[in-house]
């Protein structure tokens, strides 16, 4: 599940002050992503929400190598990697071998920034350039 600002809040019990108070966050600020008016970066919201224990208290960590972390929530059907980004999966993990699951989780965001980065410059390059694409059918 991908957690809304007044979700974390509201979990938390704290009024929007406090919780502004808490986290170091101008009131304004919060109000705003709480109304709408604007949005935190995904890794804010995702760092805001490992903070809180309610939120993932379903989180499971897996560490890997060079300092990175991925994150699994069985509940949600989802893995995370420490940069906020979510992926939604059909496979139950529960019973998938440590190292072996760490070099899927690395081949999958491994693909997702490839694809991402893709997906990027294709935009750029559909408002700068006068391209057409297209696909053949098979």
């Amino acid at each position: 599940m991908i957690y809304s600002v007044k979700e974390l809040r509201l979990s938390t019990g704290l009024t929007q002050k406090a919780f502004a108070e808490q986290y170091q966050i101008p009131l304004s600020t919060l109000r705003k992503w709480e109304q709408g008016e604007a949005s935190p970066a995904p890794y804010v919201l995702s760092l805001l929400a490992r903070t809180l224990p309610s939120a993932e208290a379903s989180w499971k960590p897996i560490h890997g190598k060079n300092g990175k972390n991925y994150y699994y929530d069985p509940l949600q059907h989802m893995v995370s990697d420490d940069r906020g980004n979510h992926i939604l999966i059909t496979e139950d993990l529960k019973d998938v071998k440590a190292a072996n699951l760490l070099l899927y989780l690395e081949d999958l965001f491994s693909d997702f920034y490839r694809i991402q980065e893709r997906f990027n410059r294709d935009c750029y390059y559909d408002k700068t350039e006068d391209i057409i694409w297209s696909r053949k059918e098979t």
